[in-house]
């Protein structure tokens, strides 16, 4: 498969997920508890964030214990990350930006991509090498809706996550525009319910954003 069948999927991924849980953990355990509590929840899709020494590991233990779980690679910053996660079982990758040697190595990945971007000229790069699915982040530092709404009329097919300083209270206008196939947020997966081991917690949480999810798509 090439990128264009690869970034179809990235859009089916996406737009099933409908909100996408953007998780940092220290230990597998807290990996383990905090991906089955989402999927108790309701959101079946996380992006685990490759900040942590144990990420790696913990990238491929939820493929192998938790295989209803849909795991993307997040913060993917070089392309040694990116090789390093699709050995691991990724079952996407995510980019918090994407400068034009990890976006040429992206393009080329045998996977779904979902590459970050804050700019109209970076999406418009991306776009120019074959991306369809772009992060937008930091979504609202760097304009919010009104971003969103300004770049839906000059690349109208372009498809956006964003993520970064959405809440559950904003959750459902930025999933009601037209180009935004799903939105990444932290709220539902703070790090200090993950520390407390909180899973009722975070578990309540999910639920309350797959309501939002189905409320806004009906799905």
């Amino acid at each position: 498969m090439g990128i264009e069948q690869h970034q179809v999927r990235a859009a089916e991924l996406l737009h099933a997920a409908g909100i996408l849980p953007v998780v940092t953990i220290h230990t597998l355990d807290q990996a383990r508890a905090v991906s089955a509590a989402l999927l108790e929840g309701g959101l079946p899709a996380i992006e685990l964030t490759l900040r942590t020494p144990v990420a790696m590991k913990a990238l491929a233990m939820l493929k192998r214990e938790l295989p209803d779980v849909v795991v993307g690679a997040g913060t993917v910053l070089t392309v040694e990350q990116m090789q390093q996660s699709i050995d691991a079982g990724a079952d996407f990758l995510v980019t918090p930006g994407t400068p034009p040697v990890l976006a040429d190595a992206l393009a080329a990945a045998p996977l779904p991509v979902v590459p970050g971007a804050a700019t109209p000229t970076e999406l418009l790069s991306l776009y120019a090498r074959g991306f369809r699915v772009c992060k937008l982040f930091p979504a609202t530092a760097v304009g919010g809706l009104a971003m969103i709404k300004g770049v839906a009329g000059p690349i109208a097919d372009l498809k956006l996550c964003p993520t970064g300083g959405i809440t559950e209270n904003t959750a459902a206008e930025y999933l009601e525009q037209k180009n935004v196939v799903c939105i990444g947020g932290s709220w539902m997966v703070p790090g200090n319910w993950i520390d407390a081991g909180q899973w009722d917690k975070v578990r309540e949480s999910a639920a309350q954003a797959a309501k939002i999810v189905k409320r806004v798509r009906g799905h």
